[in-house]
């Protein structure tokens, strides 16, 4: 204890909700924020670069949801978040896609591909962390329940 503190983490507190996943709000802005960036592309960009983007991040936050929906079964969980880390870096290429073209500027490609980064590095820590997310210990059979 230092000034009466503790050097310990802080409590923190039960995620109940997909939402509630500091993952998850990263990846919904990092969407929104590639939503916005590519309003501004050509028109013959409709269907190739730009819904590709878009499809890519908001995929990210969908696995992420679908991933805390499968956390019955650990090894469904971690393909789910294997899965929105493959979108996540999908994302990235798009985004290099986007910076050669000239569609976004380097201030834009490096927010929105550091943002990407952070999601990955975040999955990858969920992934590595599976069984303080799942519900149930992996070496149970519940189907005898």
């Amino acid at each position: 204890m230092v000034n009466g503190e503790s050097k310990e983490e802080p409590f923190m507190a039960i995620v109940k909700l997909f939402r509630e996943l500091e993952t998850y709000k990263l990846a919904r802005e990092t969407a929104r924020t590639v939503f916005e960036a590519s309003k501004s592309f050509p028109r013959e960009e409709r269907y190739a670069l730009t819904d590709q983007m878009r499809r890519s991040s908001r995929a990210v936050k969908a696995m992420i949801s679908e991933a805390w929906g499968r956390r019955r079964y650990r090894a469904a969980f971690i393909n789910k978040l294997d899965e929105a880390l493959e979108q996540a870096m999908e994302t990235q290429s798009w985004l290099d896609d986007a910076l050669d073209c000239g569609y976004i500027t380097e201030k834009q490609f490096h927010s929105m591909d550091d943002a990407c980064q952070s999601v990955g590095g975040m999955l990858n820590s969920m992934i590595n962390r599976a069984a303080d997310f799942c519900k149930y210990a992996a070496d149970k059979d519940y189907r005898s329940l």
